[in-house]
C-alpha cells in the first residue's frame, strides 16, 4: 500500500477542523467587548413584552460583524430565558436577495410547514405576526449583507418590518439587526427608515490589529489543535502577517495553512516557519458570494482554490483538470471544455477570480494565468466543500 496515505487520520496537530471555519462562532469573541457592550446597550429594553430594538452593524469584510451579530443574539436568548421567548432568524440577502425570498425564510424558520407560494408579502408578514403572537415569541431578525437586498430590490421590506406592530394592540414582534459592510448604507434609506432605526443605533467595526488577530488564532488553535502543538512565536507571527488587512479570516487562513505544512511535514508542532505571508491576500468579497454560483462553477472555483493555497497563480489548463478531478471526486459528470471555459469567465465577472493571458499561447491559443485577489481561497474552499456536503 503507497506509504504517502500513511499520515491520513494521523491528527499530529489538529484534533478538530471545526474552529479553523470562519463560520464558527466562539464562546466568547476576542477584541470586541467594547462592540457587545453598546450591542447590550442598544437592547437593554428587550426583556419588556412590548418593546422592540433596532441596530445597524457596519464594517469591512472579516471585521468580525456576522459573529458578533450571532453570538450576541444567543447570549441574550439564555440571558432572558424564562422572561422572554426570543426566536433567531438569520438571513443572509446575498442567498435571498428579494424582499419575498427573506420573508420565505423567516415564515419557514417559524414554521417549516409553511407554503412556499401562494401569499402576497403583506399576507406573509401577517402571518409572521400571528405565529409569533401565538406561540407568545420575539423575533429577532438578523438580516446580513443587508446592502444587496436594498440594491437589488429596494428598502421597502425594511420599512415594512419595522411598522410590522403599527396600528395593532399587541406590540413588540419584531427586533431588527441590519449588516453591512457598506459603510454608507444608511445613505441607501429614506429618512422615514432612518428615523425608525435610529442614528444612535449604529455601530461601526474596525479592522482588527496585530495583538487581537493573535488572540483570535490563539483561541481557535486553542480549541482545533493538540495542547502545544502551536507556540505564542508561530501564533504571533500569524497576527502581524494579517494585521497587514485587520482581516479574521487572513489568521484563521494562514493558521489553517501553517497546520497543514506542520503535518505534512510529520511534525506534531507548528514552527514559525510554516507560517507563510505569501499565502496572504486582502479579502474584499465575502464568503457567501459563492453561494448562489450552479453547481459546475462551484467545483470550477474549488479545484482553483485548491491549487492557490499552494501557489500564487494557476495556469486555465491545469484549471481544468483540477475541474475534472473535483467531479470526479463528487462523481458529476464533467462538462465540456467550452463550458468550463465559460464558468471561469463567469466566475471572473463576479470578482471571485482574475486572469491575465499566458506570454505564449500553446494548444488551443488561450491559456491564461488565473490569481485570487479579493478572496481568501482557503475560506472558499472550505465553504464550498461544506455546501457540497450538504448535498
Amino acid at each position: 500500500m503507497a506509504g504517502y496515505l500513511d499520515r491520513i487520520g494521523a491528527g499530529k496537530v489538529l484534533l478538530d477542523k471545526g474552529p479553523l471555519s470562519y463560520d464558527w462562532i466562539p464562546p466568547a469573541l476576542v477584541g470586541r467587548d467594547d462592540e457587545l457592550s453598546d450591542m447590550a446597550s442598544i437592547f437593554a429594553q428587550i426583556e419588556n413584552h412590548d418593546t422592540s430594538c433596532r441596530a445597524v452593524v457596519m464594517g469591512p469584510v472579516g471585521s468580525g460583524k456576522t459573529v458578533l451579530t450571532q453570538r450576541f443574539a444567543d447570549d441574550i436568548q439564555r440571558h432572558l430565558d424564562g422572561r422572554r421567548r426570543i426566536v433567531i432568524t438569520h438571513v443572509n440577502c446575498r442567498n435571498h436577495p428579494t424582499g419575498s425570498q427573506v420573508l420565505q425564510q423567516i415564515a419557514l424558520s417559524l414554521d417549516s410547514r409553511h407554503p412556499e407560494r401562494g401569499f402576497s408579502s403583506g399576507e406573509i408578514i401577517q402571518s409572521i405576526r400571528r405565529n409569533l403572537h401565538t406561540h407568545e415569541s420575539h423575533l429577532l431578525l438578523i438580516l446580513d449583507e443587508v446592502d444587496v437586498l436594498i440594491n437589488r430590490d429596494s428598502s421597502d421590506l425594511i420599512y415594512k418590518l419595522l411598522r410590522i406592530d403599527e396600528a395593532q394592540e399587541q406590540q413588540g414582534s419584531i427586533s431588527l439587526i441590519l449588516v453591512s459592510q457598506n459603510s454608507t448604507l444608511l445613505k441607501l434609506f429614506e429618512p422615514a427608515i432612518i428615523s425608525r432605526l435610529g442614528q444612535s443605533n449604529v455601530i461601526e467595526m474596525q479592522p482588527y490589529d496585530a495583538d487581537t488577530l493573535t488572540g483570535i488564532a490563539a483561541q481557535r488553535s486553542e480549541v482545533a489543535c493538540r495542547t502545544g502543538s502551536v507556540s505564542e512565536e508561530t501564533l504571533a507571527k500569524i497576527g502581524r502577517f494579517a494585521a497587514e488587512s485587520g482581516d479574521a479570516r487572513m489568521a484563521i487562513e494562514l493558521l489553517d495553512a501553517s497546520i497543514r505544512r506542520a503535518e505534512k511535514a510529520g511534525r506534531g508542532e507548528v514552527m514559525p516557519e510554516d507560517v507563510r505571508p505569501s499565502t496572504l491576500r486582502k479579502s474584499s468579497l465575502e464568503p457567501s458570494s459563492v453561494d448562489n454560483l450552479s453547481l459546475h462553477q462551484k467545483l470550477v472555483l474549488l479545484g482553483i482554490c485548491r491549487r492557490l493555497k499552494k501557489s500564487e497563480e494557476v495556469s486555465s489548463g491545469d484549471a481544468q483538470k483540477l475541474y475534472l478531478l473535483v467531479c470526479e471526486e463528487n462523481e458529476v459528470k464533467a462538462r465540456s471544455y467550452t463550458t468550463f471555459w465559460k464558468h471561469l469567465k463567469s466566475l471572473e465577472t463576479e470578482g471571485l477570480i482574475e486572469t491575465r493571458a499566458a506570454k505564449t499561447n500553446v494548444g488551443r491559443g488561450r491559456t491564461q494565468h488565473i490569481t485570487m485577489n479579493n478572496t481568501t481561497p482557503a475560506t472558499i474552499e472550505s465553504r464550498i466543500e461544506r455546501e457540497l456536503l450538504r448535498g
